[in-house]
């Protein structure tokens, strides 16, 4: 079977780019291999400056419908420390905040519209074997009874980062090393956390965040270093390690033992990793990457879903403008090098100061040296917010001719009011 694209994931990145394809007229193959719904280590929150894709992509309203409340302000949970700021409002934006929705909601969204614009379903599948045969990319594709073969002029990566698996720019097993940082995620329902306050949590080896998503669940995300875990476990060996994580936190962080005070655990803590930060390649040879498979900030900015859906959008930009017979060769590395160099001007500012925050918050004594400053000046955190990209319009970019975008569109007319 041939198509004009082959994109292997289905998270928020896979799921953009196979829905603007699809939209644009593109034959779409997605390849997913879990079921779905299915839940998810994320931080949940999606950025004001994501809504205007979400016009684009039409899932706006179903977003609205069963996303959490505004988040209206920022927060620092440190010792005893309480703080909170105001979240920043993109520039000319009319619409909310930016708010939180489970991944089992959010992806099965993205994926039922992609279908729905006619992008043809692979799941649950296993991408096994990627290999390019003259103008067309082979890829064998392992369902529950068969092996299939798709083929198709472009492909597009959106396999996540830390995930192992058979494509050459997937994940590798490497020495396990003592700054390694585990993810993990739960639910919990009652929490006491103030309405419309997303706070970060600092704590000894790690950080993390709290934010009310939908259903009126309370989503707690954080990651934490190797060592501190291992220590962890040895010290509450009665206890899995989700829940040593939990109360390890609450122990170092009044705010956020204060909003779990009443609250029930929804299901169990999930947990991945190690997670792997960085800037990676956008580009090899008619394979574009996007999501954090091209490069991942880390979660203490809670920009990963923003990010991923923003990259697939620049590349399918990029992608749409060209006619069929050119979906190869010269005109797909100009493609490649036009949506390198703008995931770059979007995204590697905000990765750095990801990078950079981190750090921070990961070493006690820098820590304990900047709660004082916070507290004289808590508008600190939403010049961090702002730095970590929660006002900056992804169609601001460079590089990108916003001015070819349908005038008719929402992207379009934000474009026009900036």
């Amino acid at each position: 079977m041939k198509y004009d694209a082959l994109v292997i994931g289905a998270g928020p990145a896979g799921g953009t780019a196979a829905l603007l394809l699809a939209k644009a007229g593109w034959s779409v193959a997605v390849v997913e291999k879990s079921k779905f719904p299915r839940r998810k280590v994320c931080g949940e929150f999606i950025s004001a400056t994501s809504f205007p894709l979400f016009h684009e992509l039409g899932i706006a309203g179903a977003f609205f419908k069963r996303a959490g409340p505004e988040v209206r302000e920022v927060g620092l949970f440190a010792g005893k420390t309480i703080l909170s700021s105001l979240m920043p409002r993109p520039m000319n934006s009319c619409d909310p905040r930016g708010r939180a929705l489970g991944r089992e909601y959010l992806d099965a969204l993205l994926l039922d519209a992609a279908t729905a614009a006619g992008a043809k379903l692979w799941q649950p599948c296993a991408a096994v074997k990627l290999e390019r045969d003259n103008e067309y990319f082979v890829c064998n594709v392992a369902t529950p009874r068969t092996t299939e073969e798709l083929q198709a002029r472009v492909v597009i990566l959106a396999h996540g980062s830390w995930e192992r698996g058979m494509l050459p720019t997937q994940a590798v097993r490497r020495p396990a090393y003592r700054s390694d940082l585990f993810a993990f995620k739960a639910h919990f329902q009652g929490s006491d956390l103030p309405q419309g306050m997303m706070p970060l949590l600092v704590f000894p080896g790690g950080y993390g965040g709290m934010v009310q998503s939908d259903h009126d669940r309370l989503s707690l995300s954080c990651c934490i270093r190797r060592d501190y875990l291992r220590e962890l476990r040895c010290r509450f060996p009665n206890l899995k390690a989700g829940d040593a994580v939990q109360k390890h936190i609450e122990d170092h962080c009044y705010g956020a033992r204060e909003a779990l005070a009443h609250a029930q655990l929804e299901n169990t803590w999930l947990a991945a990793g190690p997670i792997r930060p960085g800037i990676r390649k956008r580009y090899l040879g008619g394979i574009f990457l996007v999501g954090n498979a091209a490069g991942e900030a880390h979660p203490i900015v809670a920009e990963g879903i923003s990010m991923a859906m923003q990259s697939a959008w620049i590349l399918c930009q990029s992608l749409i403008k060209l006619e069929q017979q050119e979906l190869c060769g010269m005109a797909l590395n100009t493609a490649g090098s036009r949506y390198s160099s703008a995931w770059h001007a979007a995204f590697a500012r905000r990765i750095r100061a990801a990078a950079w925050f981190a750090h921070l918050a990961m070493r006690p004594a820098s820590a304990a040296m900047l709660k004082p400053l916070l507290k004289l000046f808590p508008g600190i955190l939403t010049w961090g917010a702002n730095l970590s990209g929660k006002a900056k319009q992804v169609v601001n970019l460079p590089h990108l001719e916003i001015s070819e975008t349908p005038a008719s569109s929402p992207l379009a007319q934000v474009a026009n009011k900036l």
